[in-house]
């Protein structure tokens, strides 16, 4: 499939139902005129798992319902990255992994089942850096863990996308941007998060100026909004280091709700397009994805849940602000 200059519209299919049934996430996704889906979190009888832990025959049985309903994979949710950078004890309950068998393991792992399914793209995070520690001291060793993963990436043909997000050592545009520039490997691309940046204590206007620090290196964008509590509204972001509780986060709501200032971003994502292009399509990516999060109904560390209801309503906002601002996206007839 040739590249096309209307946005994609994907999701996080797993936020459509508590059980995490595979086929009630495809059947709302292929209802609402989806064509693509990000797989994280599904249960195909056996059990609720994460899709980095398939085995041959459940991915194969995957593929057999994809193609049922009609629908393709973006991208691979996976959660390589959200570990600790440094075997050190720091208060939290997030693990360590020790970076060869991690990458051998886990990362191969997930690029075993990117290809199996037939998708270009893989997620990820920059490590979490130990608690109340700037994260800026930790850029270069999270790149030095980070190279190797996108070269073996790379290696199967798959572009690794890096998410911005708290508490982690990218957790900003400009140290995002920083792990961008010191890997400097054409596998590598970010992924744009506003609701990520609101719920640090980033206003909309602090929100664009991370845009600005990343959108050189977008590969695609999640759609996340979120409404900053008024008693905080207008106070500086978090300094760096101090953590953000995610189980906490209650505010989520459908884009253009927030203020993460998806309007502005999106008419801006549209005036990128071309030279993305020249990035992405001739490493197998059809388009730019709008990656659908939405977490109205509650977020946390490893995923959200909206409901198909509050899904159904994100979907239909983000179609919505499109057309308000001229932009094109391909649904199904």
């Amino acid at each position: 499939m040739g590249w096309t200059s209307d946005f994609l519209i994907s999701g996080f299919c797993d936020e459509i139902c508590a059980d995490k049934r595979l086929d009630t996430q495809l059947a709302v996704c292929a209802a609402l005129g989806m064509e693509y889906v990000t797989l994280r979190f599904l249960d195909l009888g056996e059990g609720v798992q994460n899709i980095s832990t398939l085995t041959d025959s459940q991915a194969a049985t995957v593929a057999s319902r994809l193609q049922e309903f009609g629908l393709q994979v973006s991208s691979i949710g996976s959660p390589v990255g959200k570990t600790k950078l440094l075997d050190r004890e720091d208060g939290t309950k997030n693990v360590f992994r020790p970076a060869a068998d991690y990458l051998q393991r886990e990362v191969r792992r997930c690029c075993e089942l990117a290809q199996r399914l037939d998708c270009k793209l893989v997620r990820g995070f920059s490590f979490y850096h130990p608690a109340g520690e700037d994260p800026a001291g930790h850029v270069t060793a999270a790149a030095d863990r980070l190279g190797p993963i996108v070269e073996l990436c790379d290696s199967f043909g798959l572009t690794f996308g890096l998410e911005v997000e708290a508490n982690l050592v990218g957790q900003n545009g400009e140290l995002i941007s920083r792990l961008h520039g010191q890997i400097s490997h054409p596998a590598l691309v970010l992924i744009w998060d506003g609701a990520n940046l609101v719920t640090q204590g980033y206003s909309t206007g602090e929100v664009m100026q991370q845009w600005e620090q990343m959108k050189h290196a977008v590969g695609w964008i999640h759609v996340k909004d979120y409404r900053m509590d008024p008693a905080v509204r207008g106070s500086s972001p978090a300094r760096p280091g101090v953590q953000v509780d995610e189980d906490s986060l209650n505010r989520f709501v459908p884009v253009g709700e927030g203020d993460s200032g998806y309007d502005v971003i999106l008419r801006d994502a549209a005036i990128q397009m071309d030279a993305w292009r020249q990035r992405l399509e001739s490493r197998g990516i059809p388009g730019i994805f709008l990656d659908l999060e939405p977490h109205v109904a509650g977020g946390g560390q490893f995923g959200g849940y909206s409901g198909a209801d509050g899904f159904g309503r994100s979907f239909r906002a983000l179609v919505q602000m499109l057309v308000a601002s001229g932009s094109g996206c391909r649904l199904r007839g």
